[in-house]
């Protein structure tokens, strides 16, 4: 029985009253730029150490970084929420325009800092980070410092950042606006209906085949009829970021997103290769899929289609106290932060057009709180995502204590948190299963989700590879990009499919996120790494909620290789790690088709 009746809107004006037309957050973003205004007369003024006795200084600044970064996080959290839930918020498309300007003379302020820490000398340096006020960043402060020496002078980093907010920034800017203005009219249970690009994307999971098929049809003609622009955008977001890679004379495009989380191309390797060996189950898995659905093999609009008619609706407040139940078995912090989110209004679930698709959590640090944005159609998948969210916002929760400068966490620890979570909600639905249908239909959609980390974003990280360096030689027309995603997906999911998503290239809005190059393999890093995580918790029980709060803590001050030896003991360089994680999904597959064939 439902004990609450939990708001299935956000609540944001908790932050700045009046949404984007909101007197507080005019003052909040005037208040801003002086802030930054500061910051970048301060940084311009400070001369390099000399001794460990310039920690004052050093600390001094980092005391002012924190603070703008905190308050531009703030508010360009909240102008984003505006977006999401409604696209055609045009105020909020200034405000986000302008909060990209502040984020640029941010960016060129800490990088000039950066630069000045750079020239210090090494015996100097050593001194320095050992001193009581900076010894806490040391990772951070070498970080800033070897990566400094891998990017262009002060200056002309300082031009690229200027010229990014138009040039680049603006290009995925351009991307969201086109897909909020995209309208689906399609027929749904005998309702000709207008949906968004995220209510059509919810019905990949329909029972009835025929909407999953017409809505994938509309949403792919909807794609074609946009893909030069769609393929433009695509083009110039990659051209900036390769012509920028090639002026730091970074040759791999891969570059930029294993220094940004913190990972050896080494242990990404590792990962693929291990993934690789073992696709053979999950193949063999969706060829019976397909017979069970009464093809030869599967379609594309197929993937996600619930296979026994036991699948039942779960409306959001039962979705919730599902969550808070299973949350509660394994800790009580995890539980009770997340019941705090349910009241007071932190999650954006409601299933209404206008609102942006996919699904996000976003932090608002100043408030210590965060935002979830989903659209919640009432199936298991749905309850699942959910937990994912739930889980990034726990993860910021358990930084509370850290200093900002060592909570910047990479976005592959980010998806650690978040799987981990909806690995907790998806094993428990399954083992909650009241008849052998049930437990079917349950069971497939855990293992969709290795299917998904597994099949899914390997073919968008070969595809984003390839594409890459065929955009080196010039444009890349969308019929190409049309045939580099096809053989991408047939290689991905071993052959298994007879209809691909030619224009998936075109419908995923992480190919057009800036701020996160390759936004692929980490969702992957991040399944596998949480089921060792998951693992341990299960033989520890409730007990290990301390422990992993401390890993999450660790996130952000150390390479994932280290984070993984310090916590799990474990070398994640080598593929035997991977395959432990892999073998465990392939468990799922037996017993599905264990269960499958006694069906028949």
């Amino acid at each position: 029985m439902t004990k609450v009746n939990y708001s299935e809107v956000w609540d944001l004006d908790v932050f700045f009253e009046g949404g984007s037309n909101s007197e507080e957050l005019r003052l909040h973003l005037n208040n801003l730029k002086a802030k930054i205004t500061a910051l970048q007369n301060t940084t311009a003024q400070f001369d390099t150490p000399t001794s460990a006795n310039d920690d004052s200084k050093v600390f001094d600044i980092i005391e002012m970084t924190k603070d703008v970064a905190l308050n531009m996080s703030q508010a360009s959290a909240v102008i984003g929420c505006f977006l999401a839930a409604d696209t055609t918020e045009k105020k909020a498309l200034l405000l986000q325009g302008e909060i990209g300007i502040f984020g640029a003379s941010f960016s060129t302020a800490l990088l000039q800092f950066q630069q000045v820490l750079a020239k210090v000398e090494d015996d100097v340096w050593t001194s320095l980070i050992k001193s009581e006020k900076l010894k806490e960043f040391t990772f951070v402060l070498n970080e800033w410092r070897d990566e400094v020496g891998l990017k262009l002078s002060g200056k002309e980093e300082s031009l690229i950042t200027s010229l990014s907010v138009d040039g680049y920034h603006g290009w995925g800017q351009l991307y969201d606006l086109l897909v909020g203005n995209i309208k689906i009219e399609l027929e749904v249970d005998g309702e000709l209906k207008t949906l968004s690009v995220g209510q059509a994307n919810n019905l990949s999971s329909h029972s009835d085949g025929e909407v999953r098929r017409k809505s994938f049809e509309a949403l792919e003609e909807a794609w074609e009829e946009k893909e030069d622009f769609f393929a433009s955008a695509l083009n110039h977001l990659a051209g900036f970021r390769l012509a920028v890679y090639e002026k730091r004379g970074w040759e791999s495009v891969l570059k930029e997103p294993l220094l940004r989380n913190r990972m050896s191309e080494e242990t990404l390797d590792a990962m693929w290769g291990a993934i690789g060996a073992s696709k053979e189950p999950f193949v063999n898995y969706l060829n019976v899929k397909a017979k069970m659905l009464g093809t030869d093999k599967l379609n594309w609009y197929d993937i996600d289609a619930p296979v026994t008619s036991s699948t039942k609706e779960i409306n959001y407040q039962e979705g919730a106290e599902f969550i808070l139940e299973h949350f509660g078995k394994f800790g009580p912090e995890l539980e009770a932060f997340s019941r705090k989110a349910f009241e007071d209004g932190w999650i954006e679930a409601e299933d209404r057009p206008n609102k942006r698709p996919g699904g996000f959590c976003t932090g608002m640090p100043m408030s210590e709180q965060s935002r979830i944005f989903m659209t919640y159609s009432g199936s298991m998948s749905n309850v699942a995502t959910l937990a994912h969210e739930l889980g990034h916002a726990f993860h910021s929760y358990a930084m509370r204590p850290v200093h900002w400068m060592n909570r910047q966490y990479a976005m592959g620890v980010a998806e650690t948190a978040s799987t981990f979570a909806e690995m907790i909600v998806a094993d428990a639905a399954v083992k909650a299963a009241e008849t052998k249908e049930e437990k079917i239909a349950l069971l497939e959609d855990k293992i969709q989700r290795s299917v998904a980390f597994f099949m899914n974003i390997h073919s968008r990280f070969l595809f984003e590879t390839r594409f890459y360096e065929e955009r080196k030689q010039g444009i890349v027309p969308a019929s190409r990009l049309n045939e580099l995603m096809v053989e991408a997906q047939q290689e991905a999911y071993g052959g298994a499919l007879d209809t691909t998503h030619p224009h998936f290239w075109a419908s995923k809005l992480h190919f057009y996120i800036t701020r996160v190059p390759f936004y692929n393999f980490p969702y992957t890093f991040g399944y596998l790494f949480s089921l060792s995580i998951y693992a341990k918790a299960l033989e520890e029980g409730t007990d290990f909620e301390q422990k992993y709060m401390a890993l999450l803590r660790d996130t952000a001050s150390m390479s994932v290789e280290d984070l993984a030896m310090k916590h799990l003991g474990e070398d994640i360089t080598k593929q035997d790690f991977w395959a432990k994680g892999v073998a465990l999904c392939v468990k799922d597959v037996d017993e599905f088709m264990e269960l499958t064939s006694k069906e028949g």
